[in-house]
């Protein structure tokens, strides 16, 4: 048996033989569940993003970088395209003169928020009471 992770850097100890791979979240592994989540939420402004549309809701491209005004065109527009591709947002588009596209959280993006809440509070040293509204931190 080969020890994948230590006790020591807080991560449960998990072990495996050589023909099995580690069970459940392993960091050591080459295809890293951590690493795909935070490939996906990763960057200053994903999370941002993500929080607006829980906020408020649908919203339109010039309400999202209304919220968001360090944000560059380029770069809001990089976000959302990658935040749609991996299934965090829905771009609707309407066949309008003049166009009108609008931007919303999918169901699979709004299980982040109880892991976000937690996560705030952890970040802040805060105890966590369960509550699964981030709107309220």
């Amino acid at each position: 048996m080969m020890t994948c992770i230590t006790e020591n850097n807080g991560w449960q100890k998990m072990e495996r033989t050589e023909t099995s791979s580690c069970k459940g979240i392993c960091p050591c592994r080459e295809e890293c569940p951590i690493g795909k989540a935070l490939s996906m939420i990763g960057g200053k402004w994903k999370m941002r993003i993500l929080c607006a549309l829980s906020v408020d809701g649908t919203l339109r491209y010039n309400d999202i970088k209304n919220r968001i005004p360090q944000v560059t065109p380029a770069v809001l527009s990089a976000a959302l395209k990658e935040l749609q591709k991996d299934g965090l947002i829905i771009r609707t588009q309407y066949e309008e003169i003049p166009p009108r596209v609008e931007y919303s959280i999918t169901p699979h993006g709004k299980e982040l928020f109880p892991i976000l809440h937690r996560l705030v509070h952890w970040a802040n040293n805060e105890e966590f009471d369960g509550d699964h509204d981030l709107s309220a931190s």
